[in-house]
């Protein structure tokens, strides 16, 4: 406890000197959130002096381990870390796809080279990642995928496509399931890496309801690829995949508990239901509406604790179990609830698309909530979470 709280101490001195003033307010919009990457583009300069610092002492990835470029902490180091990064209202210096579900099964599968590699590019934000998992034929049965990929004697040639790539036309890598044998389904999949730049490969983004393009459709024609970017074992990539999604699902599910485009811009729920609905006695006006508010907040703080129980839980080394999925169904329901909320308190400002008749703040909300109705589907549908609890949690009969 002694060491503990010396580290504590320590953390909390390193943070007050280095975390930008800037770098403590609430994102109001996406646009703010630090990628990394080769053509990373940083709204505040500062962003990219906490990303900087952060990721020299390993803290973007504070448990990974310190040869590959991580932070080395235990899980009680990072807890000390998280907690202190709350204590002063810290944006996260990176977000990447790499951090939350590449990393962790490059740390299980890859081998030492390919860790070497591509972890600690991974932690300094220098490489961004994307996923290229869902077909247009392949989505709820990803095992269904057709991408194929041919043995060339020094490399692989890689032909089919990709969808809902998230931020595809921005990523600098994909780690991307392929199809090696034609005659196995799970059993002739596998895992590859390989650069966005490559010739032969072609991201075109999917306009989307609300407005933004995240998503993409992603062609390969011809693509070749080392044969050393290959993770694991060939045609065993459906082990790796598994793991991935778990990961993924795991990422997901805290979108409830709010963050940037959440409503933070309008102080949050209570705040905002002041604005609109007007207060007395410095509570929110509409005893109904406090009443819901309240429900909200409590179903978000019981689900935080859960999440944390649930690490807390897990063994040392051990990754996700088939409990993500309870998490990524829940979190998405909360999320899709609060921006319900948000937009029944703010009324008719909840019409807002453009136009000088309403803020930035309720345009990023109204868009935000249009934008949370694919949170069921994305990371696995609701219906297939639901199907994996049952079976794999509950242990329901098929």
């Amino acid at each position: 406890m002694e060491a503990l709280e010396k580290f504590r101490q320590e953390t909390r001195a390193w943070l007050e000197e280095n975390c930008p003033p800037s770098m403590r307010t609430p994102m109001t919009s996406e646009d703010e959130t630090v990628w990394g990457g080769r053509n990373a583009k940083y709204e505040n300069p500062e962003a990219k002096l906490w990303l900087d610092r952060m990721a020299s002492r390993g803290w973007t990835a504070p448990t990974w381990p310190a040869a590959y470029g991580g932070g080395g902490l235990s899980k009680e180091e990072n807890q000390v870390l998280q907690q202190e990064l709350r204590r002063i209202r810290a944006r996260p210096a990176l977000s990447s796809f790499g951090i939350w579900m590449l990393g962790p099964a490059l740390l299980e599968f890859a081998n030492e080279e390919q860790k070497k590699e591509h972890l600690p590019k991974i932690v300094r934000g220098e490489i961004r990642w994307c996923q290229g998992y869902s077909e247009p034929g392949a989505g709820s049965d990803l095992a269904g995928l057709q991408t194929k990929c041919e043995d060339k004697g020094d490399h692989y040639l890689v032909n089919g496509q990709k969808i809902w790539t998230s931020y595809a036309d921005k990523a600098d890598w994909i780690f991307c399931l392929v199809r090696t044998d034609p005659t196995k389904k799970h059993d002739g999949i596998s895992f590859l890496l390989f650069d966005m730049a490559t010739p032969g490969v072609e991201a075109r983004p999917i306009s989307m309801i609300s407005g933004a393009s995240p998503f993409c459709e992603t062609f390969f024609t011809d693509v070749k690829v080392p044969k050393g970017n290959l993770v694991g074992e060939l045609n065993k990539g459906w082990t790796i995949a598994k793991r991935l999604l778990q990961h993924e699902r795991e990422m997901i599910s805290g979108m409830g508990l709010g963050g940037a485009g959440s409503g933070a811009g309008l102080g949050g729920l209570e705040q905002a239901a002041k604005d609109y609905y007007g207060e007395q006695n410095g509570r929110v006006a509409s005893p109904s509406l406090r009443d819901r508010i309240t429900r909200q907040k409590m179903d978000g703080k019981a689900f935080a604790l859960t999440m944390q129980r649930s690490a807390e839980e897990a063994k040392a080394g051990q990754g996700p179990g088939a409990a993500s999925s309870i998490f990524k169904y829940y979190g998405t329901e909360l999320n899709k609830r609060r921006f319900e909320l948000l937009l029944e308190i703010m009324g008719t400002k909840g019409l807002g698309w453009e136009g000088e008749g309403f803020t930035g703040d309720e345009i990023t909300v109204t868009r935000s909530w249009l934008r949370s109705k694919g949170n069921s589907i994305e990371g696995g549908t609701s219906e297939v979470q639901l199907n994996v609890v049952s079976k794999r949690v509950l242990g329901l009969p098929d």
